[in-house]
């Protein structure tokens, strides 16, 4: 079992509450914008990561992470990257992909929008953890954490972080 702590958008601010919470995960995984390299440097100290670039994030962090992250982890194939669109409206650039041959698990970022949604179609779920930053046009901070134990994903919980 793998407890997982999911972010993004950070947009180059890290503080001791993400930290706190970094520090309760086995693993957290960034869903792009991340803005400073200095967020997941201070974070991979700490815990194992997996994260992508986002449309902010300069030539560094795109040198470091990739556009789409896919990997297993324990029993679930996972797929991160920034802009993924969510159930029934796909970014263009991975619907065909997503169509052909679909995670268990697909995370996004990029919205600032906190949504959890199951795809019946494609028998998978969408995670996008909001935006853990402070710039941008969200109110709250989230983030979220669950665990995946085997094939299953649970104990999925919202976190948040304050007003921005």
């Amino acid at each position: 079992m793998k407890k997982i702590l999911l972010l993004s958008d950070t947009h180059s601010h890290i503080d001791a509450i993400i930290l706190k919470y970094v520090n309760q995960a086995d693993e957290v995984w960034h869903a792009g914008d991340i803005g400073d390299l200095v967020v997941t440097d201070t974070i991979k100290k700490l815990k194992p990561l997996r994260a992508v670039f986002g449309n902010i994030d300069n030539h560094e962090a795109r040198k470091e992470f990739p556009l789409n992250n896919r990997f297993f982890c324990e029993g679930v194939d996972v797929w991160i990257t920034h802009i993924g669109g969510y159930p029934g409206k796909y970014n263009i650039a991975i619907r065909e992909e997503i169509k052909e041959n679909p995670p268990k698990l697909f995370i996004c970022g990029h919205s600032h929008i906190l949504k959890v949604q199951f795809d019946k179609q494609l028998n998978l779920l969408h995670m996008n953890p909001g935006a853990a930053g402070k710039h941008g046009f969200h109110q709250v901070r989230t983030m979220l954490r669950f665990e995946i134990d085997g094939d299953k994903i649970q104990q999925l919980e919202v976190i948040e972080l304050g007003i921005r």
